[in-house]
């Protein structure tokens, strides 16, 4: 039995165990990179190498910026701002978090750094006004990956370039447009699916009068004066004060860098040096924030990264697409390709699996047989849909941002949708963009 083989088998035992057993999966993972890396001969320093530090620094300084955010009334004041923004539509509420996040990544922000500005915010507003945090999370999640193959964007980039240097026919605006409606369709799904259609009925009551007077007219009827189609938000709104016009500002700041053209600084470290600033300038309210970062959910994402990446240090990555390439029938070779590419997206960085697994598919692609444009979209919205999954950074930081209490809840529902994804999303695209033959 080869060692590749061997090596995806651990992997399997990880989960099989994790699932099974009261064990931290980023620990088992941790501790199959040391064994399976030296039984290879793979030095301890390469071994290291894998443990994602730009990941565990945005899990955790995103977490940290935020529980000081929450801790000072600022994510109140966010969520209560938005909700009078849609008129109080409660319904409404993940679709703008959706259209925002979009907007980020449409301009430049990398898919992980928008998902790691709005997953706080969106999954304040979930908690507040009892939204399905799944629900919330994957529209955001969903937001990022429709925007993340602009023309302009990290993800459409690194496509372009690589389809560019293997000369391979490409269309930057189609892969963008196709990103988004799929992207779009599939959240529709996720709406109707996670209690979007009880969401329809529910309103949020922004005006101080209209609140008073459903009250009263609950009270005399003997109902609660709190229930049914209106939440008062007028009343319990919270305004702007010292603490949290700064940390508006430190989070405005955070957004502004991540977007801003020419500023190729890691959206991590500026996460961390935002929330060091806070804690300096408002130490009463910070001291217990290190204590709300997903400590738990951090380790066990960094170390199942950290096997994946020796995984791909070993080879077994390149070991898969090669062995795929040689089937022979372009279009099963394509479907093959975007389901690995799905299954490795899952558990590691999309951006990385994007300018491995194109090279891979260029000799077929080489021969004329089947239309590039076609197989790289059906590719990149592959890869890109299961970043759903938990062990992925935007579902990584979903998790990691849902109250203690759901978490758990919240962390089974997106392995759960992230793993069909594998199966469904390779399987529609390439339904749709290769299988005609229209690209």
């Amino acid at each position: 039995m080869s060692q590749e083989v061997v090596s995806i088998l651990v992997l399997v035992a990880i989960f099989a165990i994790g699932t099974l057993r009261p064990i931290n999966m980023g620990l088992l993972g941790i501790a199959a990179a040391f064994i399976v890396g030296t039984a290879i001969g793979t030095d301890e320093d390469t071994i290291f190498a894998g443990f994602p530090g730009e990941l565990f620094i945005i899990l955790v300084g995103v977490t940290y910026l935020f529980a000081i955010a929450n801790n000072n009334g600022t994510v109140d004041w966010l969520v209560h701002a938005a909700v009078r923004g849609v008129g109080g539509r409660v319904a409404f509420i993940p679709w703008v978090m959706f259209l925002v996040t979009s907007v980020l990544t449409w301009v430049g922000a990398v898919v992980p750094a928008a998902v790691a500005i709005m997953a706080p915010i969106g999954l304040g507003f979930a908690v507040r006004y009892r939204i399905n945090p799944v629900l919330m999370g994957l529209l955001i999640i969903n937001g990022a990956t429709a925007g993340g193959f602009s023309p302009i964007s990290v993800f459409g980039s690194i496509t372009n370039g690589v389809v560019n240097d293997a000369n391979l026919e490409g269309n930057p605006t189609l892969l963008w447009i196709s990103s988004y409606l799929f992207n779009l369709v599939l959240s529709i799904v996720v709406f109707f699916l996670f209690g979007g259609r009880e969401l329809l009925t529910r309103r949020v009551d922004t005006d101080p009068e209209a609140t008073e007077r459903f009250n009263r007219e609950r009270t005399e009827t003997g109902q609660p004066v709190i229930g049914g189609g209106a939440v008062d938000v007028a009343a319990e709104s919270p305004g702007l004060n010292r603490e949290r016009v700064i940390t508006l500002v430190g989070i405005v700041t955070l957004v502004g860098l991540a977007v801003a053209p020419g500023i190729d600084w890691n959206p991590a470290f500026i996460a961390v040096t935002i929330a060091v600033v806070l804690s300096l300038l408002m130490p009463h309210v910070t001291k217990d924030a290190a204590a709300k970062v997903a400590w738990p959910t951090v380790l066990l994402i960094c170390g199942i990264v950290m096997y994946v990446e020796l995984l791909r240090e070993m080879g077994t990555i390149d070991w898969l697409g090669e062995t795929v390439a040689d089937v022979g029938t372009p279009l099963i070779t394509a479907l093959l390709i975007c389901f690995i590419g799905a299954a490795v997206s899952a558990f590691a960085s999309t951006t990385g699996i994007l300018a491995a697994l194109i090279p891979l598919a260029v000799p077929f692609l080489s021969q004329g047989e089947i239309g590039a444009v076609g197989v790289i979209i059906a590719l990149c919205i592959a890869s890109s849909v299961v970043d759903s999954s938990p062990f992925s950074t935007s579902g990584a930081l979903t998790v990691a941002n849902t109250p203690e209490e759901r978490r758990d809840r919240v962390y089974r529902r997106l392995l759960q949708w992230g793993m069909s994804m594998i199966i469904i999303a390779p399987v529609t695209a390439w339904a749709i963009f290769v299988l005609p033959g229209w690209l």
